[in-house]
């Protein structure tokens, strides 16, 4: 199974190396790695350059913000399975594009995701909390629960069905995606139950409570605009249980 890694990026000259590494590391033979950098000013394009020796397609130009960069990996995108990964991510192990295609491919999957690791951006080996994904299934998602981005897989022909993201969110468009995807019930997906992806804090995601509003707002709005019924606090009632990922690691 061919397996297309898209990594979007903009002025990452301090981490993308370890991402462009990860992925040229992979045992899989069937990779397809697709880098779409925002026209950065800072070195990333030479980093690239030197150290993307598995990338198949690089593009270098403005954007209009995440989601509008992602959806054009997606259209550049030829594997049957598709995954993101962030140019300050990289993936646990060589051999989880190797477990992820053979898992998919054994038992016809649509979906195959598993849980992330944040670690210290200064300290890369020291983990700082574990993204359990298990929690996730469609009836949760009016809770404001999704897997982990960076260690989900989607089959090419689940984003033919249902599209890719919509650019008018700012932060939780990834989150819009699984409640369109998911929501229906007609996927069929599995959880593995193991880190496939170590994430560095200080993502988008994770920066400041301000962020966290804002993403919020949007999870609430993803959901109304899906048909799923839920409210403000239903969402924020997760984050007792998030917290506890910080003592179970």
């Amino acid at each position: 199974m061919k397996v297309s890694v898209i990594t979007v990026c903009f002025n990452a000259v301090n981490t993308i190396a370890d991402t462009l590494e990860s992925v040229a590391t992979q045992t899989h033979p069937g990779i397809e790695h697709i880098v779409v950098d925002g026209a950065s000013t800072d070195g990333t394009l030479d980093v690239i350059k030197r150290h993307g020796k598995r990338v198949a397609r690089l593009v270098s130009e403005p954007d209009q913000g995440i989601y509008d960069a992602m959806n054009k990996g997606l259209l550049l995108a030829t594997g049957e399975t598709i995954g993101f990964l962030n140019a300050d991510d990289v993936y646990a192990d060589t051999g989880v594009l190797e477990r992820v295609s053979a898992i998919m491919d054994a038992e016809k999957l649509d979906a195959l995701f598993g849980d992330a690791e944040f670690v210290s951006p200064t300290r890369p080996d020291r983990s700082v909390r574990r993204y359990r994904s298990e929690r996730f299934c469609p009836e949760r998602i009016a809770w404001g629960w999704m897997p982990a981005h960076p260690a989900l897989f989607l089959r090419q022909q689940v984003y033919q069905r249902f599209g890719s993201f919509r650019t008018d969110y700012r932060i939780a468009g990834d989150f819009e995606l699984v409640a369109r995807m998911f929501h229906g019930g007609t996927l069929r997906y599995r959880h593995l139950p193991e880190v496939l992806v170590r994430m560095r804090t200080g993502g988008v995601s994770t920066g400041g409570w301000r962020n966290t509003i804002l993403l919020n707002r949007e999870v609430l709005r993803a959901c109304r605009e899906n048909g799923i019924q839920t409210s403000l606090p239903k969402i924020l009632s997760k984050y007792p249980a998030k917290l506890l990922e910080f003592l179970h690691r």
